[in-house]
Formats: C-alpha cells, sequence, structure tokens
C-alpha cells in the first residue's frame, strides 16, 4: 500500500531510527481543521498528533498533506510522532496580520500552476506561482484550463509561455477532454503532483477528469468578473487510476511569497540575463537602473527592447522579499533605515541647491 503511495528505498533508510522506536511510516493524505487521514501498510486510518508533538513543533513544522510521518499505531487512531524530512515544500505567507508561513504542500514532484483561459487570466500572478513553484524545488508544468471556452487559445498560450521561460504549458478541456493526453504525461505512476492555482480555474473539476469520476465537488464560476469561489476546503491526496497521484488544494485568493529569493530569480532568469548584458552599456558601473543619467536600462525599457511588464513584476517581487526579510531581521531593518535617511537628506540638500542662485 505505502508503495502505491510514493514509499521507496530512500524514504525506508531515513525511517530506520524510527523503526528502531516501534513506530510505523506512513503519509498524510487529507488535512483538514488539524484532522489527519493518513495511509499506512495497513490502509487508511485517521490520526491525531501526538501532544509532545504539538509542544515541541516549531512554526512550519506540522503535518501536511503530502508529508511523510511516523506514528504510534493504536486500536482506534494513530498517533503522529513525527515527520519526515520534506524533499520538496511549498511555502507562503498566510493572511492576516501575523504573516506567519503556511506550508501548501510538501514532497511532491511536479507543480501544476492551474490558470483559467478567461477574463481572469493573469501573468503576473502566474509568475508569483511559477517562483513558489522553483523555490520549492518540484517541476513546474503551466496549465491553462477551460479551453474549450476560450476563442483564442493559441495567443494565451504564447503570452503565457512568453513568461514562463521554457516550462511546459498545456491548455486543456476537463469537459472535452482536449489536453488532457499531453497533461497526463507528466503525471507517472508513483509520483505526486500538485493542484496550485486561485478559485475557480477548475482544479476540482480537472482531477475528476483525470479519476474518471466525480470525486470533488465542483461550483460554477461568477458570471460579473470570471472568479470563482472556494469549492475544495482541504487538501487532499489522491490516487488516480494510472496510479499517479495528485494533491488538490483550495483555491489561493492571494500568494504572498515567503523566502523565496531563490525562486524569484529563477523565474525571472530570462530578465536578469538581458539586464545584465544590457547594463554593460549604463554610464555608472553602480547603476541602479532607476532614474540615473546615461542608464542604459531605462532606454531599453523606453524602447521596448526589454520588457517592462517582465521587469516591473520582477522589481515587485524582489521589494516584497525585501521588505519581509527586513521584517524579521532587525539588523536589516536598521539598515535600510539608515539608507533611507541618507537618501532624504540628499534629496534635501538638492533641492536646496537648486533654489540658492549662482
Amino acid at each position: 500500500m505505502l508503495s502505491t503511495y510514493g514509499w521507496s528505498d530512500a524514504l525506508q533508510q531515513d525511517f530506520s531510527p524510527f523503526a528502531a522506536q516501534g513506530l510505523a511510516p506512513a503519509r498524510v493524505t487529507v488535512q483538514q481543521r488539524g484532522r489527519f487521514r493518513l495511509i499506512t501498510e495497513g490502509g487508511e486510518t485517521e490520526s491525531r498528533i501526538s501532544g509532545r508533538f504539538a509542544h515541541e513543533a516549531a512554526e512550519g513544522d506540522y503535518p501536511v498533506t503530502g508529508d511523510w510521518v511516523a506514528v504510534e499505531l493504536k486500536a482506534d487512531v494513530a498517533v503522529i510522532q513525527h515527520v519526515l524530512p520534506r524533499t520538496t515544500v511549498f511555502t507562503r505567507k498566510s493572511a492576516g496580520p501575523s504573516g506567519a508561513i503556511q506550508v501548501v504542500a510538501a514532497n511532491v514532484d511536479v507543480a501544476l500552476l492551474a490558470a483559467s483561459l478567461n477574463a481572469d487570466l493573469n501573468l503576473r500572478r502566474l509568475e508569483r506561482y511559477l517562483a513558489t513553484a522553483y523555490e520549492s524545488g518540484a517541476r513546474p508544468v503551466i496549465v491553462l484550463t477551460k479551453s474549450d471556452a476560450c476563442e483564442d487559445v493559441e495567443t494565451l498560450v504564447a503570452d503565457v509561455e512568453a513568461i514562463a521561460f521554457g516550462v511546459p504549458v498545456i491548455a486543456c478541456s476537463a469537459t472535452t477532454g482536449q489536453g488532457l493526453p499531453d497533461l497526463t504525461e507528466h503525471l507517472l505512476p508513483g509520483k505526486t503532483a500538485v493542484l496550485l492555482g486561485s478559485s475557480g480555474v477548475g482544479k476540482s473539476t480537472l482531477v475528476n477528469a483525470l479519476a474518471g469520476s466525480e470525486l470533488m465537488v465542483t461550483r460554477e464560476i461568477r458570471e460579473d468578473d470570471a472568479r470563482g469561489r472556494h469549492t475544495t476546503t482541504h487538501r487532499e491526496l489522491i490516487l488516480l487510476p494510472s496510479g499517479a497521484l495528485i494533491l488538490d488544494t483550495p483555491g489561493m485568493r492571494e500568494l504572498a511569497l515567503w523566502e523565496a529569493d531563490t525562486g524569484v530569480e529563477a523565474a525571472f532568469a530570462d530578465i536578469t540575463a538581458e539586464v545584465e548584458r544590457i547594463a554593460e552599456d549604463c554610464k555608472f558601473r553602480d547603476c541602479n537602473h532607476v532614474r540615473e543619467p546615461g542608464c542604459a536600462v531605462q532606454a531599453a525599457l523606453g524602447d521596448g527592447s526589454l520588457d517592462a511588464d517582465r521587469w516591473r513584476s520582477f522589481q515587485k517581487l524582489q521589494r516584497e522579499l525585501a521588505h519581509e526579510h527586513r521584517k524579521a531581521d532587525p539588523r536589516a531593518r536598521a539598515e535600510s533605515r539608515k539608507a533611507w535617511i541618507a537618501q532624504l537628506k540628499a534629496g534635501k540638500a538638492r533641492m536646496k541647491a537648486k533654489r540658492e542662485p549662482d
């Protein structure tokens, strides 16, 4: 049973210290409001976290769907004692004032980044998902749903490919089956894929089409703005008839990045390489490419030879990450404040110099 859900020789080796304690391996298949359903060698079982684990676990260490865990098997329930090291992990900053880390999924091989081919298709949002996927360590695949309801699929696919930097882009329809064979090529037996995307993009409908049955509840999107409401309310790992595993997640209204510096760099590798090349012609070697005279990057943005939307998006995500770093690091926050004060003083000095007569 466990090998069907991705158990391997490498995992068996990692588990040996827990086996010596008399614990059994299991994988989390459902996570919902503090409740967990597991797959063990003997089949499905309900579970809870041990009191010691709940007391000692750090932020982000609690089990999530996709996790491999070490459990104590009791007559009526399995008690989770440990979470095995994760090979890949999707994180984001949780909504609300706390801004804590939220682990969305763990131990997935392929990230299916879903977006709908309707009025809500947003390239900037897809860039965020790509950055998160790269940071996780999983292999990203962009899935454009509802192709049967789109009149210009090829143009929109080309637009997405332009920001995907070599990532596979698949247009498909759960209604007609178009594109599903291309998608299933990325879903291999024993391997885990996760579906990530906003509400209403058709993730649950897609899971049902891949499973060949109505496993997930679906809901129509709103007609006024082409956006959907949350349908999936929990994270569930589903075994498909092909032997592949797919993890459906609730739609996310926002995806605030959490420690995704490497992911952002990877998602914008084309832009950063182009800027590095263009910047060789800047007048000043320490040019910030903002308002400096003789900036070749600003000139390229002006004449359209450098994609302005991609450049602004890259800078926005970098500012967002820098803001999070400053919040977490008092020294970085102090340095940022000193730099801001210095810039403010320099600006006032320039204004004063302009007002004074020669």
